[in-house]
């Protein structure tokens, strides 16, 4: 006597006939990706990476490995930028200032991020991130003119915090022993909004029947993030540390402006790019320049290298 398919094969059968009328089975999103109107999207990336990503990064390699006249130098540019007495310090600077921002990226947006997913009330948790998004809408130089207001004792709106922490004028605010807090402070305050609702999106990606499935075998809120949201968040700070800290070492804008603000009181070779930007522009050396560009390039690249390996940003689920 024959029985009759159960509801599961009817399903399977019904599935398997659909994906066979698309032709062998095959996802619709690989068809998709192989038609020529991805090439299309992709196109106008590509060509503009090309030519201002590609190209120049090519011509400073041709620069840094060649001297003033074209003939080939080898390493010689790079060890006269690394033998300039003003390299070192300015590794010093940028180092310290990447690490204070880095650590307070990672410890600030992920519990700010942490803090906002678990507000219940949609309209208070919505107010939170359009907040902390709102300073990312100033540029980079007009962030660093505000802030030029906020670090001045006589004119700044935090002027009694400032005066309590023993500054009375702008030029002690900014002494150089002040600076990489004073400009991870001002990235953070610029970018860390992006990344909270970037955060925040990934937060609601997990699923919630791993988060309830917690709850009932007793964990806590603290728990929850510590043990099931933060390792799932894993592969986006590691994708954060990657960006920030690409950007981090391109340091310019704050400490330009805030040398030309303070009468050179912060020095015009404060950071590697400003050091760069001296031996092109004041020096009219464009190999030493690029020999600095190339050896900020590498260690970047390395740095990012960590990231994405310890962070397991292209492992697969």
């Amino acid at each position: 006597m024959a029985l009759a398919p159960s509801s599961d094969q009817l399903t399977i059968d019904a599935s398997e006939g659909r994906r066979s009328r698309r032709g062998g089975g095959k996802p619709a999103g690989r068809a998709f990706a192989r038609s020529p109107i991805g090439y299309v999207f992709v196109s106008p990336y590509a060509l503009l990476a090309i030519v201002f990503g590609i190209v120049p990064s090519l011509y400073a390699v041709l620069l840094a490995f060649t001297n003033a006249d074209g003939g080939f130098a080898g390493f010689d540019n790079f060890t006269k930028v690394i033998d300039d007495f003003r390299f070192w310090p300015a590794v010093f600077h940028v180092t310290i200032y990447l690490v204070i921002w880095l650590l307070g990226l990672v410890v600030f947006v992920v519990g700010l991020a942490l803090m906002v997913h678990a507000i219940g009330v949609r309209w208070v948790s919505t107010t939170l991130r359009f907040v902390y998004y709102l300073p990312g809408a100033l540029a980079g130089a007009s962030s660093v003119l505000l802030w030029l207001f906020v670090l001045d004792p006589t004119a700044s709106p935090v002027s009694g915090l400032l005066g309590a922490m023993g500054f009375d004028s702008f030029v002690q605010v900014i002494q150089p022993g002040n600076l990489p807090a004073i400009f991870a402070i001002i990235a953070f305050w610029t970018g860390a909004g992006g990344w909270i609702i970037i955060m925040y999106g990934a937060l609601n990606n997990i699923s919630t029947e791993v988060i309830e499935a917690a709850r009932i075998d007793g964990a806590n809120a603290v728990q929850i993030a510590l043990r099931i949201q933060l390792p799932m968040l894993r592969k986006w700070v590691a994708y954060m540390g990657v960006m920030s800290l690409a950007a981090g070492t391109q340091l310019f804008v704050e400490p330009q402006l805030l040398s030309q603000a303070s009468n050179a009181v912060v020095p015009n070779d404060y950071s590697l790019n400003q050091l760069a930007y001296q031996y092109a522009f004041q020096q009219n050396d464009f190999n030493g320049a690029a020999a600095i560009s190339l050896i900020l390039l590498v260690v970047a690249l390395l740095l990012s290298w960590v990231f994405v390996t310890r962070g397991g940003l292209f492992e697969k689920e």
